[in-house]
């Protein structure tokens, strides 16, 4: 089996691509390198660096006809597409819309395309958030990637394109980047070990649903089996069904970290919103799926990962 993973050399999609390995794939990687990193490309996994808009990614999908294409490129930045949304647009809808023309054409059998649960629903009306809940996103990466739902829904309508739409939560764990504006968990842990402090926007009691990135993929490696018809065209929330607050998590950190400092605060910042987490009943039911790693046990690892990496 063969599989392609877009974003691969990014947090989320190296971890995916290294799941895939482990199972046997033959895995390839389409990734511009502007926010992720050959060196989290395993030596087993064969990277094209592509960007995902371009015409190549499109001749590159044909040339492998791939069994599943994982599709996790994207802007992946909330408070980016606020900013610039135009540019929000391009990557999330158009970059999509060209590597699922290629899938179309080139009879891929399946796309997963990696979603957000954090970003879609918007303010939630009850918690934890069911798929069935109302699609009302506060800000343009939101407003994108839900957009690309639509696309997948109609690509299976027209060309029979199969797909399985994974919405996550807060995801974190190794391999995050914590130079970016997004990962609060790896800012948070690279500032503490280095000695600086980290900036709380808003109060801190906003809560988010908090996933280890191995939980997710494991999740996407489910969704490969192109045998479980029960999959086709579904849409399936990943997380705990707990919110934990931004306040807990700096505790959890600082106390793994062993420092007696404290963030800053500064103003909550647009497109954000105050409390999330995501009903992952369905996932459990229909993908046998459900997560494994709890939230200490997670930090724990995170702290001891970035503490190896300071200590270089």
């Amino acid at each position: 089996m063969r599989a392609l993973v877009t974003g691969g050399a990014g947090f989320i999609g190296s971890h995916v691509a290294d799941h895939l390995l482990k199972s046997g794939y033959e895995v390839h990687v389409i990734d511009d390198l502007s926010t992720g990193f050959r060196a989290n490309v395993s030596d087993r996994a064969v990277l094209h660096e592509l960007d995902v808009r371009g015409p190549e990614a499109a001749v590159l999908i044909s040339e492998l006809s791939p069994h599943v294409l994982f599709h996790h490129a994207a802007q992946m930045d909330v408070r980016r597409s606020v900013r610039d949304p135009l540019f929000d647009a391009d990557v999330n809808v158009k970059g999509s819309l060209n590597v699922l023309e290629a899938c179309r054409k080139f009879s891929v059998t399946r796309v997963v395309y990696a979603s957000t649960g954090g970003a879609v629903y918007g303010e939630p009306e009850t918690l934890p958030v069911p798929e069935s809940h109302p699609i009302r996103p506060i800000s343009h990466y939101g407003v994108s990637k839900h957009t690309v739902e639509h696309y997948l829904f109609l690509y299976r309508q027209l060309y029979d394109l199969d797909y399985v739409i994974l919405r996550y939560p807060n995801v974190y764990g190794p391999r995050q980047n914590p130079h970016g504006e997004a990962g609060v968990t790896a800012i948070f842990t690279l500032a503490y070990l280095e000695g600086r402090t980290p900036v709380v926007y808003g109060d801190g009691t906003q809560e988010r649903d908090y996933l280890h990135v191995s939980d997710v993929a494991r999740a996407n490696l489910s969704c490969a089996d192109l045998t479980d018809e029960r999959l086709s065209g579904q849409v399936f929330n990943l997380g705990w069904g707990v919110g934990r607050s931004v306040l807990e998590l700096d505790r959890i950190i600082r106390d793994y970290v062993g420092t007696d400092s404290e963030p800053t605060f500064a103003p909550a910042r647009a497109g954000e919103i105050n409390r999330i987490s995501l009903d992952s009943g369905k996932a459990r039911r229909i993908m046998g799926w459900e997560p494994k790693v709890n939230l200490r046990d997670g930090l724990r690892e995170l702290v001891e990962h970035h503490r190896g990496l300071v200590q270089r």
